[in-house]
């Protein structure tokens, strides 16, 4: 039955659409989603979340207070030597922190150019601390979606987080909202994370490009290396987290999910 008129069914609505219209109208298909279906949640209530997550702000906060310079120290800061930082260890840091580039920058200037000092920086000041989280269960969150201008493009997607309490909070709202509008974006996306990529795909791929031209001069095991090569890059090129965020080409996605992890604490 229609919800809006149950005298009626929803054959009868397209039919009674398509004569007041004057051209045929057919569904051609729909997609439902329940938020985090097949996982396993936590029983927890909302007080019991609030009360979580105001001990853990609290505790933030009295980690910032004890990390605050004292003026002695803002003296040694001041007369510490300017570093020169390359763009390789800038790279290098990120990769290990998770933390953007102008923050792993700044981590090693003050760290003097030193890549595993810049890594308990980021740490103490809550930037690199993403990956510990990735491990803990994230049942909860939002479904988004975003239809583009013209409506001939939509796309739908559910974001994970661990509580009830974060997912409505307006942070995690516009991070799904903005990765709704990147899948909608990168036209080439196919699945999330370059381990969600079809293996059986990825090995016939693999033995054409073993056979191809180019290749049956080289040795075997420069040939295995090159198609490597070549798999992991098509691979990366359909995979969500691995392209340039469109709001900010200087980080990836996934870094983008790491960032706002290590801001909202989940």
């Amino acid at each position: 039955d229609y919800i809006k008129d149950t005298s009626i069914t929803v054959e009868e609505l397209i039919k009674q659409a398509t004569a007041e219209i004057g051209e045929k109208i057919s569904i051609r298909r729909f997609v439902k989603y329940n938020l985090g279906e097949g996982m396993e949640k936590r029983n927890e209530d909302f007080a019991a979340e609030v009360e979580a997550q105001t001990k853990a702000l609290q505790q933030k906060a009295d980690e910032k207070k004890e990390e605050a310079p004292k003026e002695e120290e803002k003296k040694e800061e001041a007369a510490k030597p300017t570093v020169a930082i390359s763009a390789k260890d800038v790279k290098v840091l990120r990769d290990k922190s998770g933390a953007g580039m102008m923050d792993c920058k700044k981590a090693l200037g003050e760290c003097g150019g030193d890549v595993e000092e810049a890594v308990v920086w980021l740490r103490k000041k809550g930037m690199a601390s993403a990956d510990k989280k990735a491990s803990r269960i994230a049942a909860e969150g939002q479904i988004g979606a975003y239809i583009h201008g013209g409506s001939r493009l939509g796309v739908i997607v559910e974001v994970n987080c661990e509580t009830d309490f974060v997912a409505r909070g307006d942070k995690f709202k516009e991070l799904v909202a903005d990765i709704a509008m990147q899948v909608a974006a990168n036209i080439d996306v196919e699945y999330v994370s370059p381990e969600d990529a079809d293996p059986a795909m990825l090995a016939a791929e693999k033995e054409v490009q073993m056979k191809m031209e180019d290749m049956l001069s080289k040795p075997e095991n420069i040939r295995e290396k090159i198609v490597q090569g070549r798999l992991d890059k098509m691979v990366n090129e359909k995979a969500l987290l691995k392209q340039d965020y469109i709001k900010d080409t200087s980080i990836t996605v996934e870094e983008l999910i790491k960032q706002a992890t290590a801001e909202i604490g989940e």
